[in-house]
Order: structure tokens, then C-alpha cells, then sequence
């Protein structure tokens, strides 16, 4: 009698051993984790092709008046905000020198028109005339030089930015007033080197302050420089502001807006595009079959409430998680919800 209950009991334990592994196994597959989550089908999109690069203005000339002369400055012509044509005077230093040059070539002239009778007369050898001549030619190239020295005049259109001396002063070296060229500017701006197939002298551009929010300005690359920083991977380019209007000024800052023509991209919701806390890493999540796949991208031109995305794995066609992204790991299984 006690065997027989000792094998029914066994039996119970062994059904009851049978039956939780069955449940076990069963809720295995019941309970797998899955997120409910809206997908869109990405495909690519028509869009206009624009970089943004910020930089400051600078005057297209701008040039330090310091003449190739020691000396007392007589007088400066100009203030600080004066605008001067080109030619116009801008300082007149210490004439002595110049006066003696002028009075030794002008008696020089006098001997050479006597030399040149002489030698019509063989009465002065040849040698004799050349070191006239040459003698004459040295005065005046120092007469020359003595006078855009002493008398320094403007060399373009512009506006006098800075003022060092006061008449009567010593000049020493440092620039006597410094001339800027305003009515046409420039800034020089770094453009990733991805772009140098498409970035070409003469193309024309705007360019935006916030010191004008409504006024968009006509600027146009004059210069691509040739060769890239291997630190920054970016090239430089020159960019001339006209600025007829005289609006703009030296050290504003503004932002340019290159057109690179259209292109096939693909865009996403910017606020589906997910950010590794701690780094700048930009990834996103697709459907890979049922699955959620966790994609890194990088972001490109911004349009609105949408970015460009890029990356290998986005293509044409590719169902991207834009609803629920947040809650989801990489291999968690998709329920979704369109």
C-alpha cells in the first residue's frame, strides 16, 4: 500500500514538473518585450542645396598710412570718420629733404642741357655725359620717392579708421592714420572641404545680419584659396559685400548663404533624430524587419521642422520609427501602430 502511494505521488510531482516547464516555455514567447510604435516610409526629396557660414566684415582695403620717412609731422590732413577720395591729401611731413632734392635735380637739369650742347661740339667726352645723365636720372627717382613720402596721399575711395599723431609729433613707425575701404567689403569665410567640386570663383551669394533682420544683402566669391587645413578640413574663400548703400561696416558680424544648386536628399522630423547623451552622436531607429535597428546619421541642412539625414543604412523606401522612438532599444521588437 505505501509503495503504491509512494509511486502516485511521484507521478504527481513529475505531471506538475511537466506542467510548469510547458507554462514556462509558453510565456517565454508571450511576454517578448515589444514597443508600439509609428513608422514613416522615407524617400528622397527635391531641395535647394545651401551652406551657412558665419564670419565678420572686413573693408576690401584697408592699408596703414606710414611713409618710408623718419621725421616731425607737419601736418594730418584727416579725422577719425573722414571719408577721402582717392588722391586726396592725407599728411604732409617735415619738407626739407624733399625741397634740397628738388633744388639739386633742378640745377642738375641746367647742367645737363649744358652737357647735351657740349657734346654736339665734342667739347665733353662721352663718359663724362653719362655720369651726368646718370647723376640726374638717381635725383630724380630720390625726388620721387621724397615726394609721395612727404606728401602722402590717399590711394582709393575709403573712410580713415584710426588716427595716431597730432600734428607737430614725431613719427616713429606706427601708422600715422589708417585708411579703410567701405563702399565694397569683404570676409573670408572656411567652407568644408566636402564642397570644393562645387564652390567656384564668381558665384554669387546673400548674406544676412541680425543688425538688418529684414535686408538681404548681394555678395559674390572672388577667391577660393587652393589648399585645405588639414585641422579643420576646410577651405578659405573670399567673399565681396558691395555696400554702395553704406550700410554694412567693417567687424559686423553676418552670415553667408551659399546656393549649391538642387539635390535628391532624404529628411526626417528633426525632433525623431536622437542624441547620445554625452557626445554629439545623431542616430535614429528603422524597421528592420519587425525590429527596431538603431542607425547613427549625421545632420545636414535643416528645413523647417525637418533635417537631412545621412547615413548608408537610410535609403529610399527605408521605414523609419518616427512615434515611440524614445522608449526603444536596438533589437526590440515592433508593434506598429500606422
Amino acid at each position: 500500500m505505501k509503495k503504491h502511494l509512494i509511486y502516485a505521488l511521484a507521478g504527481l510531482v513529475a505531471l506538475a514538473s511537466c506542467t510548469k516547464k510547458e507554462q514556462t516555455a509558453t510565456t517565454g514567447e508571450t511576454d517578448e518585450r515589444s514597443e508600439l510604435v509609428e513608422v514613416t516610409t522615407l524617400h528622397p526629396r527635391e531641395i535647394q542645396r545651401i551652406i551657412t557660414i558665419s564670419g565678420n566684415l572686413q573693408g576690401y582695403q584697408t592699408v596703414n598710412v606710414s611713409p618710408s620717412l623718419t621725421g616731425k609731422i607737419e601736418h594730418i590732413y584727416v579725422e577719425v570718420g573722414d571719408r577721402v577720395r582717392k588722391g586726396d591729401s592725407l599728411v604732409r611731413m617735415d619738407q626739407q629733404q624733399y625741397r634740397t632734392a628738388n633744388l639739386t635735380y633742378n640745377n642738375l637739369k641746367t647742367e645737363m642741357a649744358r652737357m647735351d650742347g657740349l657734346l654736339q661740339t665734342g667739347s665733353v667726352s662721352q663718359q663724362s655725359y653719362d655720369q651726368m645723365k646718370l647723376s640726374l636720372d638717381q635725383t630724380q627717382e630720390n625726388l620721387h620717392f621724397l615726394n609721395i613720402n612727404t606728401y602722402v596721399r590717399a590711394g582709393f575711395n575709403g573712410v580713415i579708421s584710426a588716427k595716431n599723431y597730432e600734428d607737430g609729433e614725431l613719427y616713429s613707425g606706427q601708422p600715422i592714420v589708417v585708411l579703410t575701404q567701405v563702399d565694397k567689403l569683404k570676409t573670408l569665410i572656411a567652407v568644408p572641404e566636402t564642397y570644393i567640386p562645387l564652390v567656384k570663383s564668381g558665384m554669387k551669394l546673400t548674406l544676412t545680419t541680425s543688425v538688418y533682420p529684414d535686408k538681404v544683402f548681394p555678395a559674390y566669391i572672388e577667391v577660393v584659396y587652393p589648399t585645405v587645413d588639414a585641422t579643420s578640413h576646410t577651405f578659405q574663400v573670399k567673399v565681396v559685400v558691395p555696400n554702395g548703400e553704406g550700410l554694412l561696416r567693417p567687424g559686423m558680424y553676418v552670415t553667408t548663404n551659399i546656393g549649391l544648386g538642387k539635390e535628391n536628399v532624404i529628411v526626417a522630423p528633426y525632433s525623431t533624430v536622437l542624441k547620445l547623451i554625452g557626445a554629439n552622436n545623431r542616430y535614429v531607429f528603422i524597421n528592420d524587419n519587425g525590429y527596431a535597428k538603431r542607425v547613427e546619421v549625421e545632420m545636414g541642412q535643416r528645413f523647417g521642422d525637418d533635417v537631412e539625414i545621412i547615413s548608408p543604412e537610410i535609403v529610399d523606401g527605408v521605414q523609419m520609427v518616427t512615434k515611440g522612438e524614445s522608449r526603444l532599444i536596438d533589437g526590440v521588437k515592433l508593434t506598429i501602430n500606422n
